[in-house]
Order: C-alpha cells, then sequence, then structure tokens
C-alpha cells in the first residue's frame, strides 16, 4: 500500500511540473484533451519564453485577433515579441507534432 501511494504521489508530482500559463490554456481551449500534447507545448514554452512571455502567448489560445494585433503592430515590443513566439511556436511544432 506504501509503494502504491508513493507511485501516485510521483506520478502526480511529475503531472504539476507540466503545469503553466499554455498548458492551462490549451487544455481550456477545447481545441484537444491531449493532456501530453498540452504538457509537451508547455515544455517547449519553459525552454523558449519567459513567464510573462508564457501568460501573454496563453491569451492567444482564447483571443486569436489578438495574435494578429500583435503581429501587424509597429511597436517594437511587439515586433520583439512575435519573433520570440514564432521561434516558440516553430519549435512547438517540431517538436511535440505526433
Amino acid at each position: 500500500m506504501k509503494t502504491l501511494v508513493i507511485a501516485a504521489t510521483l506520478t502526480l508530482a511529475g503531472s504539476a511540473a507540466f503545469a503553466g500559463p499554455i498548458d492551462g490554456a490549451c487544455l481550456q481551449a477545447g481545441r484537444t484533451a491531449d493532456r501530453a500534447l498540452c504538457g509537451c507545448i508547455q515544455q517547449v514554452a519553459d525552454a523558449t519564453l519567459s513567464r510573462a512571455d508564457q501568460r501573454r502567448a496563453a491569451k492567444f489560445f482564447t483571443d486569436p485577433d489578438m495574435a494578429q494585433d500583435v503581429r501587424m503592430s509597429d511597436s517594437r515590443a511587439d515586433e520583439d515579441f512575435w519573433l520570440r513566439y514564432k521561434s516558440f511556436a516553430e519549435a512547438a511544432e517540431a517538436y511535440c507534432a505526433p
């Protein structure tokens, strides 16, 4: 029984490691119920985006028009963010594609 409790705890702790803004937005958007895919995308986000960039990018899941606004913006900060976001998206597609 003790071994089962330890295994369950480690499994839950491992799942919590994926929790982040991108992971949560991915699951809540309803486009996929694949927790592994959303977790993979979060791992790529952790490796390529700051936490602030992750929070900003997570909003794109619920408001895709926001992504278009950022992409078309003349703001240097938005342009810099878009380049980081684009690199993240390309890496996530390459790393997490089934």
